[in-house]
């Protein structure tokens, strides 16, 4: 049977992993994170990902990430279980584990070892994955820069549609919006096409995007927020003072010696003050003069208060 489809409207963070200062899980941080992203009127948590480090995690620990979250998330707050991995089995694992915790979704990148060489191989391998998780939507986490598997993804729904029943769309995280706008196009907008650069999150409004995932809406939404409702609006000039406005942020965070998710994470505590402690190696660690240059450079937006800051002083 098919699963209906449901469009996302806003705005899904991808939250941190949390770890204590031993790099073990401390997952006690999961119910204020949640809190946290319910209050900044995100949707959805987009778990053990990219940004939650997901393929440094060992899978019972993914386990135990997808059931905090889905234990701990309001209705308002829909959980998506990233389950991708190298190994098949694995990933079938975690998504029928998914499955059975309640979570809202599930999504998977292909393997990036042993890479798929076209998108039959692709959707042969969502199509397993989705089976064993079958009465949730399926979405397949398109992510070529880290993933190293780069195809049409309009081609990949063509194929796959009709194999996996419960196929709900991509989570499009690459600069390729030809592509992107023939996939929101495709079958008179059938998929949910959630877009996943934030930089580029302006562009993929004006094809049509609805929904989108990414790092920097767990403690930069109502940047975007209102970048949306400026262009919903037809408030051009705002909606680009807004994107040009989070590209500066996410350049600060980017660009400088450290790595960019050690930079999200502090930035996260320091805008939320929920700690999620360091990140795992091998993403070097974030140093208290790492944090005091980034400080420095995003004194304006802390001060203006765009962020909805909350955490007052530095990490000590």
């Amino acid at each position: 049977m098919e699963t209906m489809i449901t469009k996302t409207r806003g705005l899904i963070a991808a939250p941190f992993t949390p770890f204590n200062a031993a790099g073990e899980l401390a997952l006690e941080s999961v119910p204020a994170y949640a809190d946290w992203l319910v209050s900044e009127e995100v949707v959805g948590a987009f778990i053990c990902g990219t940004t939650g480090e997901g393929p440094s995690l060992t899978v019972p620990e993914r386990l135990e990430v997808a059931e905090a979250w889905v234990k701990t998330a309001p209705a308002s707050l829909r959980v998506i279980v990233h389950v991708g991995h190298n190994s098949l089995p694995e990933s079938k694992r975690m998504a029928a584990h998914a499955a059975q915790i309640g979570a809202g979704a599930v999504a998977c990148m292909p393997p990036y070892f042993f890479k798929p060489s076209g998108v039959q191989q692709v959707v042969d391998w969502c199509e397993a994955v989705a089976a064993a998780a079958p009465n949730i939507p399926f979405y397949y986490y398109h992510i070529p820069s880290m993933s190293g598997v780069g195809l049409s993804m309009a081609e990949f729904l063509k194929e796959a549609g009709p194999r996996i029943p419960n196929l709900a769309g991509i989570k499009f995280t690459f600069e390729d919006l030809e592509d992107y706008g023939a996939c929101l196009e495709l079958e008179g907008g059938r998929y949910d096409v959630l877009f996943g650069r934030d930089e580029h999150f302006l562009s993929a409004l004006r094809l049509g995007a609805l929904g989108a995932v990414g790092s920097t809406y767990n403690f930069a939404a109502p940047i975007y927020l209102k970048l949306m409702a400026a262009f919903a609006d037809v408030k051009e000039e705002e909606a680009r003072a807004l994107q040009a406005q989070a590209v500066t942020l996410i350049d600060w965070c980017v660009q400088g010696p450290w790595h960019p998710i050690a930079a999200f994470k502090w930035l996260f505590w320091r805008v939320s003050g929920v700690d999620c402690g360091p990140v795992r190696a091998p993403v070097p660690l974030f140093q208290r003069s790492d944090a005091e240059r980034l400080e420095k450079e995003l004194k304006p937006l802390l001060e203006a208060d765009l962020l909805h800051v909350r955490q007052s002083t530095l990490v000590s």
